[in-house]
């Protein structure tokens, strides 16, 4: 379902954020809710109708606070990722936000859901649907220890292997993600199989920090308009773009796509790498 651009509020609103809207309840008129950061009333009976896509609903503006200034709800959370373990739970994501707090909070309410439905994409793709605390190759753990770095792999050669929502691996990565969080990563990588913030925090480090292959960070690249497909870039260019991998590109934004209709946000252009 596509969501309109956010029309303007007929009646300035600075309340908190009403209850947020869930998908599958029932509504009737005048009952309010919250959704992308701004606070609607229900003209009349409706039911799966997100504010912003169509008619049923009037725009009552901005709102702060509330359960969650995230704009991707718990239910939403739970219709993304039904058959998840049972380790990465929703609060775990909302406690990780705090560190990057411009995260999926820069621009429209459009632009705002696209960038958290883009990471969340990621996330799905990598741990397949979330399923997956760690990587099951272990044959592969060995390699992910960098020796030429000066600070080495004190945790052993093979404790630095894929972790989390996006698989966050490699013995550089610990350290830096471990010292821009404050946590001692470096010495205990496996934290981030522990803590769900944690393993949620490395992502959102990666997301917010690192161009990786790419010549930006996937934030700024949602924010800036450049498009999911720079995202991709970001993450796993060098495997992926350019034609080295368009089966797995296009299962990425398959998976953007019925992310983004979820959330009821049009993905945008640029799908693409």
């Amino acid at each position: 379902m596509t969501v309109a651009p956010a029309a303007s509020a007929t009646t300035p609103d600075t309340r908190p954020c009403a209850p947020l809207h869930r998908a599958t309840a029932d509504y009737r008129a005048g009952d309010t809710v919250s959704h992308h950061g701004r606070n609607w009333s229900a003209k009349w009976w409706n039911r799966g109708e997100n504010p912003g896509a169509g008619s049923a609903w009037a725009d009552r503006g901005a709102c702060t606070g509330g359960v969650s200034d995230f704009v991707i709800g718990e239910e939403e959370f739970d219709a993304i990722f039904p058959d998840r373990d049972p380790f990465y739970t929703y609060q775990g994501l909302i406690d990780a936000l705090h560190a990057y707090p411009r995260f999926a909070n820069v621009g429209t309410p459009q632009t705002r859901a696209r960038e958290a439905a883009a990471f969340l994409t990621h996330a799905d793709f990598e741990s397949v649907g979330l399923k997956y605390v760690k990587e099951i190759n272990e044959a592969n753990y060995w390699r992910k220890c960098d020796d030429t770095q000066p600070f080495g792999c004190p945790a052993g050669r093979e404790a630095y292997y894929g972790r989390g929502p996006i698989m966050f691996s490699w013995n550089f990565n610990y350290k830096a993600a471990g010292d821009a969080l404050g946590l001692d990563l470096l010495n205990d990588p496996w934290l981030v199989e522990r803590d769900p913030s944690v393993a949620w925090a490395t992502a959102l480090w990666y997301w917010n920090t690192q161009n990786g292959p790419g010549t930006m960070t996937s934030h700024d690249a949602m924010v800036g308009g450049a498009g999911f497909g720079e995202t991709i870039r970001s993450l796993n260019g060098a495997l992926e773009c350019d034609g080295g991998n368009p089966a797995s590109v296009a299962a990425r934004v398959e998976r953007y796509e019925r992310i983004t209709g979820i959330v009821g946000v049009a993905p945008g252009s640029g799908l693409t790498c």
